[in-house]
């Protein structure tokens, strides 16, 4: 459970950082990306534990939000998934002309 969190918060930062102060940055960056504890980020800033937790709380909630409006990551998912059965059937020559197509304009229609 935990690595599958911290998976889908690295994606949900890569597609919505911009959207994030500079200290939530930041914080979320040396939280899951450079793996650094909360005693760890808040003695570089100089601030409590509990002020980092709920920064990083409240920036997760808001990442959450952001994706339920705009899907970004799934909709990525999902594009994923399609190149993926479009190349394992054009590999493995088990869908017709007309199925490779289909999946094509599915993936027309998401951008």
């Amino acid at each position: 459970m935990l690595l599958e969190k911290t998976t889908r918060m690295n994606f949900l930062f890569d597609f919505y950082q911009a959207l994030l102060t500079d200290k939530q940055r930041s914080y979320m960056e040396l939280y899951y990306l450079d793996d650094l504890s909360l005693g760890e980020i808040a003695e570089s800033y100089g601030v409590s534990r509990q002020a980092v937790y709920d920064n990083i709380r409240r920036t997760e909630a808001m990442l959450e939000e952001y994706e339920e409006k705009l899907c970004l990551l799934e909709k990525f998912q999902q594009r994923t998934q399609m190149l993926s059965q479009l190349t394992d059937g054009i590999a493995q020559q088990s869908m017709t002309v007309e199925q490779q197509l289909a999946l094509i304009e599915q993936l027309k229609e998401w951008d």
